[in-house]
């Protein structure tokens, strides 16, 4: 069986490639079979495998899902960062059915992202816009450079917004996210979220974001005057697939 394995972060660094097709033996016929293949064929970059998740047709898949050559198969390193180089979608903006979820290399606004959710039966509206921050201890940051699994990221930002209505009933959410490079105090994401009143607005924009940084396969480099980083979960094992409790 002849595949195509999407690849991003750290692992595309490694490998050389954003895109890898392998012929896999007939016995190979679930994700977790094909994690425990890759980490044999790639031992340079095993560990970055193990600490990956695969998504079958931009959806995060268990390791019994079985696939055929006809899916679409990425491996998903730790987002909210990552550690290598991915695909570029410059100059491309994604945008889901409904308007409301955005990945896009264009500049954001505030304004226009929470117009999305201000109705007249809402009481309260917040907007979290994150940065570009110039130092973190004495490391100076000159920008930031994002990569996205552009198709799959909308999608999870969507099934975000969906939990923040089945939390808060009658939230609404809009999320806008850049790509490409970011400079410093210019904006990287946009969150609008507006619910009837204020404590579950606060509490519903709290959660978005953290559910962001947890899933959205979004990866962000920092750029130094004398190097770069690539960075990724740091909070313990990651797993895309819990709910935020």
């Amino acid at each position: 069986m002849d595949i195509q394995i999407k690849l991003f972060a750290g692992l595309a660094e490694r490998l050389g490639s954003s895109i890898i097709t392998l012929q896999l033996e007939d016995s190979i016929l679930t994700v977790g079979q094909l994690k425990q293949w890759l980490e044999t064929r790639y031992p340079e970059a095993a560990s970055q495998i193990q600490a990956s998740f695969v998504a079958v047709n931009q959806e995060f898949a268990s390791s019994d899902l079985t696939f055929t050559a006809d899916d679409e198969i990425a491996l998903i390193p730790p987002v909210s960062g990552g550690d290598g180089l991915g695909e570029s979608d410059d100059g491309a903006t994604y945008i889901s059915s409904c308007g409301n979820y955005v990945i896009t290399s264009a500049p954001l606004s505030q304004e226009a992202v929470s117009h999305k959710v201000i109705t007249p039966n809402d009481g309260a509206t917040l907007v979290f816009v994150g940065t570009t921050r110039e130092m973190t201890g004495t490391q100076k940051t000159v920008h930031l450079e994002y990569e996205a699994y552009a198709p799959m990221a909308v999608k999870v930002l969507a099934q975000i917004g969906q939990e923040i209505s089945e939390h808060w009933p009658g939230a609404k959410c809009a999320i806008s996210h850049r790509t490409g490079k970011v400079d410093v105090a210019e904006a990287s994401v946009v969150i609008a979220v507006s619910t009837p009143h204020r404590d579950s607005c606060y509490e519903a924009s709290r959660y978005a974001i953290e559910r962001l940084k947890q899933k959205v396969p979004i990866w962000k480099k920092e750029i130094w005057e004398d190097g770069s980083e690539w960075k990724g979960h740091q909070t313990g094992p990651w797993d895309p697939t819990k709910n935020i409790t």
